[in-house]
């Protein structure tokens, strides 16, 4: 039985109000990422467990995260996006609620797997509701209110998880999402739109033996890789193994069978899909690696405390806000492949203070350096997630999303490990007989691996200019719609 209700782009007061909503809980999910983070070392002396066993609070979150996001475009089309998004942003609610009030470490390992099911759900459903309202024309503001706290999490998260557990408490990493959780499950029953579903179809479990096992093992891989010995040691090259010819095996049977896959993967033989994940997937890789490596040159370079360092790393969050206010402006007189390629430019040269200044450098330099950084990060992303998008069709949507997603989680994770180890050998070398031999050395390791993260920017500045323009993806798209 198929039950529909026609989903059509709505006005732009009421995309306003309907962005605001999902916003709620788009920021919950993406913060808790890093904001937990901050509190691993005191919850090992809370719990009284080792270092090993408490890093499952934050592995069993990511894993959980990893896993359902296959899932989500099916249940989109099954079941409608509104009513999977409240499933989700409910299921969150529960597991924060039960992080909140966990009584050892085990509870709480397993509350942030539930926690995790929910959060993984959240985004790719949010980025699905968003694009099919907004509609080609409009596409450039949704997405630019999915990245705002994809954008700002790695800078607030640090702070916020700070300034709670010094002065409330571990538990409110947890209940200071309950808030935002329960005003979104309020408001979104009346300003989400009722949307498309299809009762009568079917999970692809094939699909699902394959690319669900997958995600699970490279992001358990990937979380293993972080240690000395890195990618050499069987518990993170044997997941990335399998989970790779899992992948490898999902691709295949996506393309040969003729039910409806999981995710489909076609949508990548797109020039525009195919070619703006490609640049996610590595301009992920050293996005994120440069957001793991700001906090760790702060505190171990400068000697800044956790909290202040989430201060001084605001100036990169101001930077991406302003591109997103003048986004429309920029993207609207500049061909999008110069934006992107201009973003990734400045990227690096926000980059370039941090491979001259040490421990007794500048501090100005390093602040203006982010927020030229903020900049490029804005004007490398946001635009390649519009025209990712801009050139599907309404019905493609939902399992794009999912796609999209697996790309991300993917390139994000991987760029911070290898970023990691890199570091590591270099800190390694600076090292003789047990003891460091100075804050210069020490600096010069930082340097060199900020040399590492502008190096791997080239790829994705390349391809930039491969992109084909949004104006003709738009026009495509459309035509496909109206054939």
């Amino acid at each position: 039985m198929t039950t529909t209700t026609p989903l059509a782009p709505v006005s732009d007061r009421r995309l306003t109000v309907l962005s605001i909503v999902l916003l709620l809980g788009a920021m919950t999910s993406i913060l808790d990422t890093t904001i937990v983070n901050v509190a691993l070392d005191q919850l090992h002396t809370i719990f009284h467990a080792s270092v090993a066993d408490t890093q499952w609070v934050s592995s069993g979150y990511l894993l959980a995260l990893a896993g359902v996001i296959p899932l989500t475009g099916w249940a989109v089309e099954r079941f409608g996006a509104r009513t999977i998004w409240m499933s989700a942003v409910a299921l969150f609610l529960l597991g924060s609620t039960l992080c909140g009030f966990a009584w050892d470490l085990p509870s709480l390992i397993g509350f942030r797997v539930l926690q995790g099911l929910g959060g993984g759900m959240i985004l790719p459903v949010t980025m699905t509701i968003l694009t099919q309202a907004a509609g080609p024309s409009r596409l450039g503001k949704a997405v630019a209110t999915i990245a705002l706290p994809a954008q700002l999490a790695p800078i607030l998260g640090p702070v916020i998880g700070g300034a709670l557990i010094d002065s409330v408490g571990w538990n409110w990493l947890f209940f200071v999402n309950v808030p935002l959780c329960i005003a979104a499950l309020v408001f979104a029953p009346r300003y989400l739109p009722a949307d498309e579903r299809n009762s009568a179809h079917r999970l692809d479990i094939a699909g699902f033996l394959m690319l669900t096992p997958a995600m699970i093992a490279l992001a358990y891989g990937i979380s293993e890789s972080g240690t000395s010995e890195a990618f050499a040691r069987l518990s993170s090259w044997l997941p990335l193994a399998i989970g790779v010819a899992l992948l490898i095996a999902f691709t295949v049977y996506s393309l040969r069978t003729r039910r409806s896959p999981l995710v489909d993967v076609r949508v990548f033989r797109r020039r525009s899909f195919g070619l703006a994940s490609i640049i996610i997937l590595v301009g992920g890789f050293s996005n994120f690696a440069a957001v793991y490596l700001l906090p760790q040159f702060y505190q171990v370079v400068r000697g800044e405390s956790a909290f202040s360092t989430g201060l001084l790393l605001i100036p990169q969050g101001l930077g991406t806000i302003a591109f997103i206010l003048l986004q429309r402006r920029i993207t609207s007189a500049i061909d999008v492949r110069f934006v992107v390629a201009g973003g990734i430019v400045l990227s690096v040269i926000g980059l370039l203070p941090f491979t001259m200044i040490g421990s007794d450098g500048s501090e100005p330099m390093l602040l203006l350096g982010q927020f030229i950084r903020g900049l490029g990060v804005g004007a490398s992303s946001l635009p390649i997630m519009t025209i990712a998008f801009a050139s599907l069709s309404r019905a493609e949507i939902p399992r794009a999303s999912s796609a999209f997603s697996i790309v991300q989680r993917v390139g994000s994770p991987f760029g911070v490990t290898v970023v990691a180890v890199i570091l590591q050998t270099l800190l390694s070398a600076t090292t003789t007989g047990g003891s460091v031999e100075g804050g210069a050395a020490v600096a010069g390791a930082f340097a060199a691996t900020f040399w590492w993260v502008i190096l791997f920017s080239a790829v994705p500045l390349v391809l930039a200019f491969l992109l084909p323009s949004l104006k003709k993806t738009t026009s495509e798209a459309e035509a496909r719609a109206q054939s």
